[in-house]
């Protein structure tokens, strides 16, 4: 193990790749033993091809984007091996706006080894850190104060020796660390791989279009309203009743207008 800190990332404050990311949202994703051609198949990415340096990987995130006219939750991905503890691992890098790595592909990744992610939302902000270990998720957290995951105290030592404070009364007493420094030393404490401004700056990009999720099928939904004096309105409608009530409205909305005149009977 390293014995990497905060101290040795604070580079990432005047890195423009890094700063992007972070404007951007961006998720960095370390995978043991796995290729990154293999990365991209259990992500279901289409093959991009290659370019070399990190200028040249943001040019081709942003003419994902001019080509449309929503909000595009598709991303290109790139991925490219380096050395780390006993293994080669592969880097994988997303400006996605958010997105981040789907359990699922850290689940499949990290079978039989170990993937280390962290991301932020862009500005929001949300970052986040994961480990995930023989397809478990082992350790995670927003704060570092608030960990969850299968083993959420595995990591409280390292944790403390990189700068994190752990509870409140730390983050109270203690000196103030860059969190997003220290999540970088955390994964290099996990890995064995030191990232560097210049690793990422020049590295050769394997390319793959990630597409966007599907959505999930909906079976109904819920009114759950509680009004200014407490009292509470809650009901369950299936999607049966809600396509019924849809089309009654759109059978009420087309039917024809009828105008009485004054001497028509009443209804």
């Amino acid at each position: 193990m390293t014995s990497a800190t905060a101290h040795d990332y604070a580079w990432i404050r005047s890195s423009s790749w890094f700063g992007y990311a972070l404007d951007t949202g961006y998720t960095l994703t370390l995978v043991r033993g796995v290729t990154p051609a293999d990365v991209h198949r259990v992500m279901a990415a289409e093959p991009q091809g290659t370019c070399t340096g990190v200028d040249a990987f943001i040019e081709r995130q942003d003419e994902l984007l001019d080509g449309t006219d929503y909000w595009e939750e598709s991303f290109i991905s790139g991925a490219f091996t380096v050395p780390g503890v006993d293994e080669d691992w592969t880097l994988v890098l997303h400006f996605d706006s958010g997105v981040g790595m789907q359990p699922r592909f850290l689940e499949a990744l990290s079978a039989g080894g170990r993937a280390v992610t962290h991301s932020s939302n862009g500005g929001k902000p949300i970052h986040l850190f994961h480990w995930y270990e023989d397809g478990e998720l082992r350790t995670t957290f927003e704060s570092a104060t608030a960990r969850d995951g299968s083993t959420p105290d595995a990591l409280n030592t390292v944790m403390r020796e990189v700068g994190f404070a752990l509870s409140e009364e730390e983050a109270a007493s203690g000196t103030h660390v860059d969190t997003k420094a220290a999540v970088f030393a955390l994964a290099e404490r996990l890995t064995g791989v030191r990232v560097t401004e210049e690793l990422v700056r020049d590295a050769e990009f394997q390319l793959g279009h990630v597409p966007e999720e599907p959505a999930e099928e909906w079976t109904g939904v819920v009114i759950d309203i509680t009004d200014a004096n407490g009292e509470r309105l809650y009901k369950e409608f299936t999607r049966e009743e809600v396509d019924a009530a849809v089309e009654r409205a759109r059978a009420e909305a087309n039917a024809p207008i009828v105008i009485l005149g004054p001497s028509s009977p009443a209804p």
